[in-house]
């Protein structure tokens, strides 16, 4: 080929995508190959060390790394419901140089008037894994059955203490759930958290709480709760003998699965190439046997979605939440404000 020729053609076509692959933060090798990640990558949890996006965001995070032969350096950014971290992430460039480990929270900014951002704005990476509610008594309760439960709040409307950790938590929504099927109405007893609502119920302060298997595994396995039922359509293997309150009652089918989950994503507009190398690092590394074992410990499922799967899967729980607390007149807005249709039943 003649030099000229070469040399035109250089400028034709290979500046050109040069120069697309720079605006996009994609790094480009010597033979034209992309090679994200050329550097280390951040990671932004929205939530406490020790809790249990932390958990499961360090626990994955290392067999992701194997799969991008770089570094992911996590760091904890708290506050406002995970908003601040969310923000943080958000305006960072799109380049799948920063993470968002979040939980589901960011799904209600909305309709809670906590923050405008939203997932919309992000791409699933990796749905990681979702924990399990539970609905538990202390061991010395005449409460054996949750079906006892329901009729002794439809006997005393309002009187039942229910233990609560505010609009939007695990307790107040399936509390929401079983007033919209079951028609009953609890007495919330407030508390900031598990960590003191747990003691409360074990002094006999408050008749029942929902929690998270991962919160209340422990008192389990030392006899001081019983689990009346686990907020799901199958029973766990960590609470072996607890009925899944969709067999039970299948009219709760249409709420279920239901529970708190965790993920990472990027913000929207970062490079296809780059969400295939994340998505392809992350799948296996939920999918390993390392990361089963840690999640049955703490009674959490792998859920291990990615793209339009995990939308959907994020869409439906968004839709049945959001309409439970409004229906429960527990939202700032309405979801018909953000475009969130009411589930089908």
């Amino acid at each position: 080929m003649h030099a000229t020729t070469a040399h035109r053609l250089v400028r034709m076509f290979l500046v050109p995508a040069l120069v697309i692959a720079l605006a996009w933060g994609v790094a480009i090798s010597p033979s034209g190959a992309q090679v994200y990640p050329e550097r280390s990558i951040t990671g932004i949890i929205q939530w406490g060390a020790g809790g249990t996006t932390d958990r499961v965001s360090r626990r994955i995070t290392p067999l992701a790394e194997r799969g991008l032969g770089q570094r992911i350096v996590l760091s904890n950014m708290t506050g406002a419901t995970g908003a601040v971290g969310m923000q943080y992430v958000f305006d960072q460039r799109a380049d799948g140089y920063t993470l968002l480990y979040a939980a589901e929270n960011p799904t209600l900014y909305g309709v809670l008037d906590i923050s405008p951002r939203n997932f919309d704005e992000f791409e699933p990476v990796s749905l990681m894994a979702r924990s399990i509610p539970v609905v538990v008594v202390r061991s010395d309760s005449k409460l054996r059955y949750l079906t006892e439960l329901i009729h002794l709040a439809k006997q005393q409307p309002g009187q039942v203490k229910a233990g609560s950790t505010g609009i939007g938590g695990v307790p107040f929504v399936v509390g929401a759930m079983m007033t919209a099927v079951s028609g009953v109405k609890f007495n919330p007893i407030p508390f900031d958290g598990d960590g003191p609502a747990i003691p409360a119920l074990l002094g006999g302060h408050i008749d029942f709480h929902v929690s998270v298997l991962a919160a209340v595994a422990e008192h389990m396995r030392a006899g001081r709760m019983r689990a009346l039922a686990v907020i799901d359509n199958v029973p766990s293997d960590v609470a072996p003998g607890v009925p899944a309150l969709g067999q039970m009652m299948p009219e709760y089918r249409p709420y279920l699965p239901w529970g708190p989950f965790f993920g990472v994503w990027v913000k929207k507009g970062t490079p296809a190439p780059a969400i295939r190398r994340l998505v392809d690092s992350f799948r296996p590394a939920v999918a390993a046997e390392d990361t089963r074992e840690f999640l049955d410990l703490i009674g959490a499922v792998p859920m291990n979605m990615a793209g339009d799967e995990a939308v959907r899967w994020v869409k439906n729980w968004q839709s049945v939440t959001a309409w439970l607390l409004h229906d429960a007149k527990a939202t700032q807005k309405s979801p018909e404000v953000f475009g969130i249709p009411r589930p089908r039943r």
